[in-house]
């Protein structure tokens, strides 16, 4: 089990692969702030809300010096028809082993009708521009998510 990280300790590292198959990393941002979200699914109803509200304040990201970056287990195929579908700007990446969802701590067993499974919970990271830790959003509700973390990223 990984330990559980802290606002001001260093953003583990990443390498996995986005919608178009290319590794990407927290370095590949130097000298940026990034909106790290963790999220379930592919175009559900929560996930396609939060992710569509991201798209929606990006410009406002933007100027802040961040960037947006969806993370989920789906694959690039799926990622490539959510982000044409909602005209999403920003990279989703594919965590299909649940690596990087472990090691940030959000791959947690979770419980839908009785029914015990493993998934991601709803997570965002705010990450500065040294590669630390900004801002940790666990257990997001998606309504006003988008807001917090453009303040958070401002802070």
């Amino acid at each position: 089990m990984a330990k559980e990280l802290t606002v001001g300790e260093p953003a583990p590292e990443l390498a996995i692969p986005d919608q178009h198959g290319k590794s990407v990393t927290l370095k590949s941002f130097k000298g940026k702030q990034i909106v790290l979200y963790f999220y379930p699914k592919d175009d559900t109803p929560g996930c396609t809300k939060e992710s569509c509200d991201f798209r929606d304040v990006e410009s406002q990201i933007l100027r802040a010096g961040g960037a947006i970056v969806g993370v989920s287990l789906d694959g690039k195929e799926s990622h490539q028809k959510f982000i044409k579908k909602f005209g999403l700007p920003f990279p989703l990446l594919s965590d299909e082993d649940a690596a990087i969802s472990k090691t940030y701590g959000v791959y947690k067993e979770k419980n839908m009708y009785g029914k015990k499974y493993w998934g991601i919970e709803r997570s965002t990271f705010v990450i500065d521009s040294e590669g630390k830790l900004k801002a940790i959003f666990r257990k997001v509700k998606v309504d006003g998510h988008a807001d917090e973390v453009l303040k958070a990223l401002k802070a």
